[in-house]
Order: C-alpha cells, then structure tokens, then sequence
C-alpha cells in the first residue's frame, strides 16, 4: 500500500436494478462484473463456462509446418536445441518442451543465454555454437522474433528455426521455417493473450496428438501453469480455460521439480490457486534467472528423482533468499538517496549506482512506482563507461513512448508501457534524467499526484462468509486482465492493530458487530491510523499452523465520514444517510429533500422534486457512496 501518497478515491458508478438476472451470485460480485463489461447473463456464463477451445490449427497459420518438421526430428532422434530467455516465461517453456521432445523420441537441448554475459535472446554466437555441436533444427520460446542477425545466420548454416515468441513483431517478418505467434491468429481468437509457455504448451500438444503420444505431455500442463502466472499473461480465453483446468491438478503433479517448488513453499497437499504461483512458486524460479544460472531451473524441472529434484529446489530457494535480500538493500540505499536530498523529489525517480546488481534493479524500480507513485529508472554499471538500466512506471505514463523520445541519448533500448530498460553512456545520464525529467512533469501535470483509488463495489463485512468465498472462487483465477475484485466497506471500527516485523500492520476492524482481521503492507511507521475507516480491499484466506480465516487484504483507507459532499458547477450538496435505508440531500441553498431505497436499490420518495434527472442522478451517486447500494 502506497501510504506515503495522497489517495484519491473514486466510487463506481451507480447501478440500475439487477441487469444480471436470473444468475445467482451475491449482489456485489454481480456488481464488479457488470462494471467490468459484463452486462448480460450470457456475458457472465461465457466466463463461467469451460468452453472447449477451437483446434489451434485453425488459429496458427504455420502450425502445422512446425509440427511436420518437428516429427520427423522425433522420429530421426535428431538433436533439437531449445532457446529459451533467462524469465520464468522463458525457463519453463523450454522445460516444458524438453520434457515433450524427449518423451517423443528426439535429443532436445536447452540454450538459454546468461542474464549477466549474453543479455537477452538469442544470438549469433549461440548459433554458431549449436552448429558445431550439430543441431540442424532450433525452437524458440519466449524470444526470436527480434533477432535477425541470429536468424540470417541460422540460415546461413541451414539450420531449420521455428520461431514461438510473444513480443511485438518487427515491421518485416522474421526468416524461419514456422512462426507460431499470438499476433498471426485471427481476430477475437482466445489464443491471442498466450505467453511463451502457452505458445510452447500449443505445440507440444499438437506434436502429441499428431505423433499419438499423450503421455508425453503429462507434466506439460503444469509447467504452463506457472510461466503464464509469472508471466502476468492475460487470465482471459485460452490462458483461463487451461489455467482453471490446470490449477486443479497442479498439487499433484509429476514433475518431481513442481512437487519440490511446493514443498520447499510450504504450500502443503491442497489444491493451488495463481497466487500461490504468483507468490511462492514464481520467485523462486524467477530469482534464478536474475542472479543465477537459468540451466539451474531447467534442470530442476526435467529432473525425474524427486530427491536430486530437491536438491536442485533448494538452491533455487537460496538464490530466492538472497535475491530478496540484495532488493532490499538495493531499495533502502534507494530512498536514503532520495529522503537525504533536501531538493523537491523529481517527477521521474533516476538513481545510479555502480555495485548494484542487473538482475534485481527491475523489482526494486517497480517498489518505487508503488511508493512514490512516479516513474522510476535505476541504473547499475555495465562495461566501458556504460550503465545499463531497468525502468517501471505507474499505468498512464508510457515507458517505451519515453524512451524512444529520448534515443539521441541512448546506445540502445527498449520496453512496453509499463517497463523497459536501456544503456546509456555516463556522460549521459544528467542530460537523459533531465529529459524524463520533463516528459514526466508533463504527465504528472495532467495525472495530478494523488493516487486514484477505484473499488468495484461495496461489500460489508457481515457479508464475508464461506458461501461469499465460494461464489468468489467461481470467478478465479485472477490476474493480469482478470484482477481480484477491490471491494469497500465504509465505517469500520480498528478494534485492535499490531505492527509486524517487515513494516507491515494487521488490524481487526469492526462494522455492525461483526470482526475480520485486515493486513496493510508496508505501513509507514509515522502514519496515523484513523478510529473509524473505510477500506478498499482484496479478500484473501491466510493459511497459518493448520487455520484458515477470510483475511482483509487493504489497498487503501481513509478517515470515515458520516456526511458525504458532492460537488458541482452549482455548488456543494450535503448528504448524510440515516438509518437503515434514508437519505437526507442538502443543496447549496439549504433547501432540504428527505429519500429512502428500498432493498433493490429503488429511490422512493414524496418529494417530486427527486424525480428530476439531475437531483435523481446525486442521489444515485449518494446511495453508492453511502453504502445504499453495491
């Protein structure tokens, strides 16, 4: 929770009857989905549904190239070298593919380059190695499309390449026998959100189906799994059918290498969810890649001994261990740096440091976005006079937009809207801080520097039962273009806090003589906590020594008022909700209207003047406000 910033809220609109009727869920989630879009019932049940995917041949142009190819390296036993990136995207899909080749007859190998002496994907020299070796026949994951120095060189030598990738396509098709890329299947195809893992997972199976071996993508679901949660792919189309199928049967897998991530995690012999992925599993794969040697990961899940499998699991939790401890180093030099400079804090955080580390620079730039809520770009040495950096962003300030404005002062670069990175000559950091410097200003001008806080709806804590969390289960998983719904609840009581070891704060807060137990992340020790509060929150289950309770996960929180204030070009109305169901509008002359809603939301009154567009739409706005309605 970004406590040091000003937080703005800002309710959702009301909503008119019940337009999701006859579907039988709890007025508040019926309420989060239809302001999602979700305005019909058969909207609702397209999302519920585990609709059969269509035949990827139909939506993969150059699939079916990919797979004659690849089964006749099977069953020639050929050498296939598999080139992954060094994410947790890229490791597991070459794991996965590994697994798959070999299950089907052919000599994989994984190539994946060195984070820290390669850089990112693949390269001429890894094509001239693999060529030496032997290899006529290369598969990329996660990367390829970009590397078009590779790629005429593997065509040089005559080495067939199947390019699966999900980043941008270049202007000019990459040279390959097949590409498999979300971006070539049709439009609204539920394949287009696919990450590399799902790209890997497709042609693994229609590899099987097409050489009749089921069996030997029998761990390639799982591995699916966690790339496309680490990955933040999009929950929606292909990646949730199979996800909410592969989550089923993740906890059971026969991966020794999954079985030890689990078990090193703690996660016990229950049935998982994307945030058990998310926050156990994923790091500890991650953390490999960024300080570490990716071959450590893909080792660990093609293991078949569960024993070495858990040997190899431990140093992975080693590497985690100490990646968590060089980001919070990095990241408390970070904000000494920033609260020891007595100038204004700039809109665009730039900091520089020789002895920090490539690998983690990213996680420790995005905890500044969350703190500061301005972009933030951190620098570590690189080679020759050179530093190379990670830079994240808060939503609305376009990373990659930025960077290309300011080419003239990099040696090179790249990203997305919320993240990028780039190299950049020393001498040139003052004039490049300088210039972000003042993109961000301009944005931040526009933007205004609170926080905008948006919860979906209204949800009390008398309402936070085991048949709520059911219906809520209905709806996962959640994730990147499906997030856990943010609920409010308004009056709540703080009946005790605790400060924990980490900066965090665990509250038990009370609404109508009900109690929940709430957690607020990295809580800044000066700040004051209001009596009584309103909460935008995530519902979470916390699991600790055998004891499961709903657990308030808050976002954000602000001093409870009884009296809410609208105001408008005419001036400030007052409104203040008696109880159970009334409301009192006060305009700005002081003129008084007296309402009250009935159970469905509808706005009775005997004053006629409420039924006028303008004062029926305050209202509205009021009941939301005040907790009249979801």
């Amino acid at each position: 929770m970004a406590g040091q910033r000003e937080q703005q809220w800002q309710l959702p609109e009301p909503i008119e009857g019940d337009p999701l009727h006859p579907v039988d869920l709890p007025p508040a989630l019926k309420a989060v989905l239809f302001r999602r879009g979700l305005q019909t019932s058969a909207d609702l049940n397209a999302l519920l549904s585990d609709q059969p995917l269509p035949a990827a041949h139909e939506h993969f142009p150059e699939l079916q190239a990919a797979i004659e190819r690849l089964t006749t390296a099977c069953h020639d036993h050929e050498a296939i070298a598999i080139c992954g990136d060094y994410d947790a995207d890229g490791m597991t899909s070459t794991a996965l593919l590994m697994r798959a080749f070999a299950a089907m007859g052919a000599a994989p190998q994984a190539a994946i380059p060195s984070r820290m002496a390669d850089g990112y994907g693949l390269n001429p020299g890894m094509v001239d190695a693999l060529h030496s070796a032997g290899v006529r026949l290369l598969v990329t994951v996660d990367n390829g499309v970009a590397a078009h120095e590779a790629l005429a060189r593997a065509e040089e030598l005559n080495i067939a390449v199947i390019l699966t990738d999900h980043h941008t396509l270049p202007a000019s098709r990459p040279k390959a026998l097949a590409l498999i890329h979300p971006a070539t299947t049709p439009e609204g195809s539920p394949y287009a959100g696919l990450a590399g893992v799902g790209l890997a997972y497709v042609l693994a199976r229609e590899l099987a189906a097409a050489m009749n071996k089921p069996e030997a993508i029998r761990t390639a679901r799982d591995l699916f799994c966690i790339g496309t949660v680490a990955d933040m792919a999009p929950l929606t189309g292909a990646n949730r059918v199979l996800l909410k199928d592969g989550l089923k049967h993740l906890h059971r897998s026969r991966c020794a290498g999954v079985q030890a991530l689990q078990q090193l995690a703690g996660l016990g012999d229950r049935p998982l969810r994307a945030d058990d992925i998310g926050f156990q599993l994923a790091p500890r794969i991650n953390a490999v890649g960024r300080i570490g040697e990716p071959s450590l990961v893909v080792d660990l899940l093609t293991a078949d001994d569960p024993d070495h499998a858990f040997e190899l699991g431990r140093r992975c939790d080693v590497l985690n261990r100490q990646r968590r401890e060089l980001c919070d180093a990095i990241e408390a030099e970070a904000i000494a740096l920033l609260d020891s400079d007595p100038s204004p804090l700039p809109a665009f955080l730039l900091l520089a440091q020789s002895h920090w580390h490539h690998g983690v620079i990213g996680i420790v730039a995005a905890r500044l976005v969350e703190r500061y809520q301005r972009p933030a770009a951190l620098l570590a040495s690189d080679s020759d006079g050179l530093m190379r950096a990670s830079v994240r962003a808060p939503e609305g300030f376009a990373v990659d937009q930025a960077l290309q404005h300011c080419t003239a002062l990099l040696e090179r670069h790249g990203g997305h809207p919320a993240a990028g990175g780039f190299t950049v000559r020393i001498s040139a950091v003052s004039a490049l801080h300088e210039a972000l410097n003042g993109l961000a200003e301009d944005w931040l001008r526009h933007r205004g520097d609170a926080l905008l806080v948006e919860p979906e709806a209204l949800l009390e804590l008398q309402q936070i039962n085991h048949a709520f969390w059911k219906d809520l289960q209905q709806l996962e998983p959640f994730g990147a273009g499906h997030p856990k719904p943010l609920f409010w609840a308004r009056g709540c009581r703080v009946a005790d806090q605790q400060a924990l070891r980490g900066g965090h704060l665990r509250l038990t807060l009370e609404q109508n003589n009900v109690e929940r137990q709430a957690i607020i992340w990295r809580w800044p020790d000066h700040a004051v906590l209001p009596q009584t509060v309103d909460v935008a929150f995530h519902l979470t289950q916390n699991h600790w020594r055998g004891e499961t309770r709903f657990q308030l996960e808050v976002k954000s929180l602000r001093a409870h008022h009884n009296v809410m204030e609208l105001h408008r070009p005419q001036g400030r109305y007052r409104v203040e909700r008696f109880e159970p169901d009334g409301l009192k509008l006060v305009n700005p002359s002081g003129q008084v209207l007296v309402c009250r809603v009935s159970k469905e939301g509808v706005l009775d009154s005997d004053d006629s003047r409420a039924e006028h567009p303008y004062v029926a739409g305050l209202l509205k706005e009021a009941c939301v406000g005040l907790g009249l309605r979801p």
